[in-house]
């Protein structure tokens, strides 16, 4: 039948075109020249700041690590998803096993993009979606502090991921959706400066809203319940809600807050625990500044009474 030959002729040229599209769309993206240009000498001293904003350690340290230890970073945390299980890779400076022949053009891209040295996709279990807020200036500074880092041979596991979440291509689609440089939530007219700069650290390097957050059936965060808690990455328990007012921490001022984040301490004088212990201990290397400033953020976020109710310890 002449039609049906059209027909499925006219599905497969479709179907090829498709394939093509998915293809070209799904390709990696690199950081552009203007960016790149904007990265210049880093400033390891600075850096150190920006290592522990981002928590480096809490992933990519060995569980139960202390000390010291907390900076032969090797890797070995795992990850347990709905897509399967993340083992956090050795980014320490050993040239085989880790990132030690990383350039820092290199490390930008992995930073602010997502995208290997390779050129392939990383999956966002590396929260590259926060990252990518980033300003150029502080990942050159982070890059310069990771250098100074000691090399630690060895590799972890791969990841143990089922089809068709193993396929790396198809995160450059998951990047059209969730990979944006934009701030998550509008400062209301007025808000200062400190708000302004507690913004930056949450949402950009501190990426709190990836485990206090929600995330839809692509794995994505759910950017209109921002900060209202989550089930735990690994693979019980939940991460509470963090946003002013009922279901929250809105009985908490900033004070009680950033005092939190210094001692591990709750205003009813509870500790902190589960994941949150790591947390923590990397706020507490910040300075009083920065912490006020995340305070402020925190408390000018807009509630979400039907998150997950906060705790006394506020990420066990």
């Amino acid at each position: 039948m002449p039609w049906l030959r059209k027909l499925v002729g006219a599905a497969l040229v479709l179907g090829g075109v498709g394939a093509v599209a998915g293809w070209v769309m799904s390709a990696p993206v690199r950081l552009d020249a203007a960016t790149v240009a904007q990265l210049g000498p880093g400033d390891a001293a600075k850096g150190k700041r920006i290592f522990y904003a981002g928590g480096c350690t809490s992933c990519h340290a060995k569980p139960g690590a202390k000390g010291e230890d907390r900076l032969a970073l090797t890797g070995g945390l795992e990850l347990k998803t709905p897509f399967g299980t993340f083992v956090p890779p050795n980014i320490s400076q050993d040239t085989k096993d880790g990132i030690g022949a990383w350039s820092e053009e290199d490390f930008a891209n992995a930073m602010l993009k997502g995208v290997s040295p390779a050129g392939e996709h990383f999956y966002p279990a590396f929260p590259y979606a926060s990252y990518t807020r980033m300003k150029p200036s502080d990942v050159a500074d982070l890059y310069a502090f990771m250098k100074t880092l000691p090399a630690v041979a060895g590799k972890e596991p791969d990841h143990q991921l089922a089809f068709p979440f193993n396929i790396r291509r198809g995160i450059g689609l998951w990047k059209r959706l969730y990979l944006n440089p934009g701030p998550v939530i509008a400062l209301a007219d007025g808000a200062t400066d400190k708000v302004a700069a507690g913004r930056y650290l949450v949402e950009g390097p501190g990426h709190c809203g990836e485990c206090h957050t929600p995330r839809d059936l692509a794995g994505g965060t759910r950017k209109s319940e921002w900060l209202a808690g989550a089930t735990a990455a690994e693979g019980s328990g939940i991460v509470p809600n963090v946003t002013a007012g009922e279901g929250g921490i809105g009985e908490w001022s900033e004070g009680d807050i950033a005092n939190y984040l210094e001692t591990g301490f709750t205003p009813d004088f509870d500790s902190v625990g589960g994941a949150m212990v790591d947390v923590q201990k990397n706020m507490a290397e910040l300075t009083a500044d920065d912490r006020a400033a995340i305070a402020a953020y925190l408390k000018a976020v807009p509630p979400h009474p039907n998150g997950y109710p906060a705790r006394k310890k506020p990420a066990s």
